[in-house]
């Protein structure tokens, strides 16, 4: 099973792919999908997401996604945006015939770390040891759209489980 985990953001979107391989989750790729801001329209960048989110998708071909809830916000006018781009994401996801699963921050972290309210560097080590990766992922919104790809991946093999119970 091949995971996309996002990030949603108004200018960088994180994503991470990862797969499970036997017992173990392999990561895949991860990064972040930049919307330059400038003088374009909000049309323009948010076609930019859907052509480059859904180049990662035909890449990769996940059979399920992760994504992080609009949760908590502090400026409203960002919060539009953040919700315009979810909607592309979502959008993108289900045209690419991608299952979407939709998780809040707490839920997130609960899944990688085990407690609700880590922080972000308990996140960030957390996909470190879980990914096996060298070092932890420099970038927040990519790390975060890994955490999500993972909780995604171990909710969805639960589910999984308790339908065959």
């Amino acid at each position: 099973m091949i995971v996309l985990g996002i990030d949603p953001g108004e200018t960088l979107i994180g994503f991470g792919v990862i797969k499970k391989d036997g017992a173990r989750i392999v990561l895949l790729e991860y990064g972040c999908i930049v919307i330059p801001t400038g003088t374009r329209s909000s049309a323009e960048k948010l076609h930019e997401l859907e052509t480059k989110l859904t180049d990662v998708i035909r890449t990769h071909k996940p059979d399920i996604a992760g994504i992080e809830n609009l949760f908590f916000f502090k400026n409203l006018k960002t919060a539009i945006k953040v919700a315009q781009a979810r909607g592309v994401i979502l959008a993108t996801c289900q045209r690419n015939a991608v299952e979407v699963f939709e998780f809040t921050p707490l839920q997130i972290k609960q899944a990688v770390t085990g407690y609700g309210k880590a922080e972000k560097r308990q996140v960030q080590k957390m996909v470190q040891i879980i990914l096996g990766m060298a070092e932890t992922p420099k970038q927040d919104d990519a790390a975060d759209a890994l955490a999500a790809a993972i909780c995604a991946h171990n909710s969805c093999v639960l589910l999984k489980k308790l339908k065959q119970s």
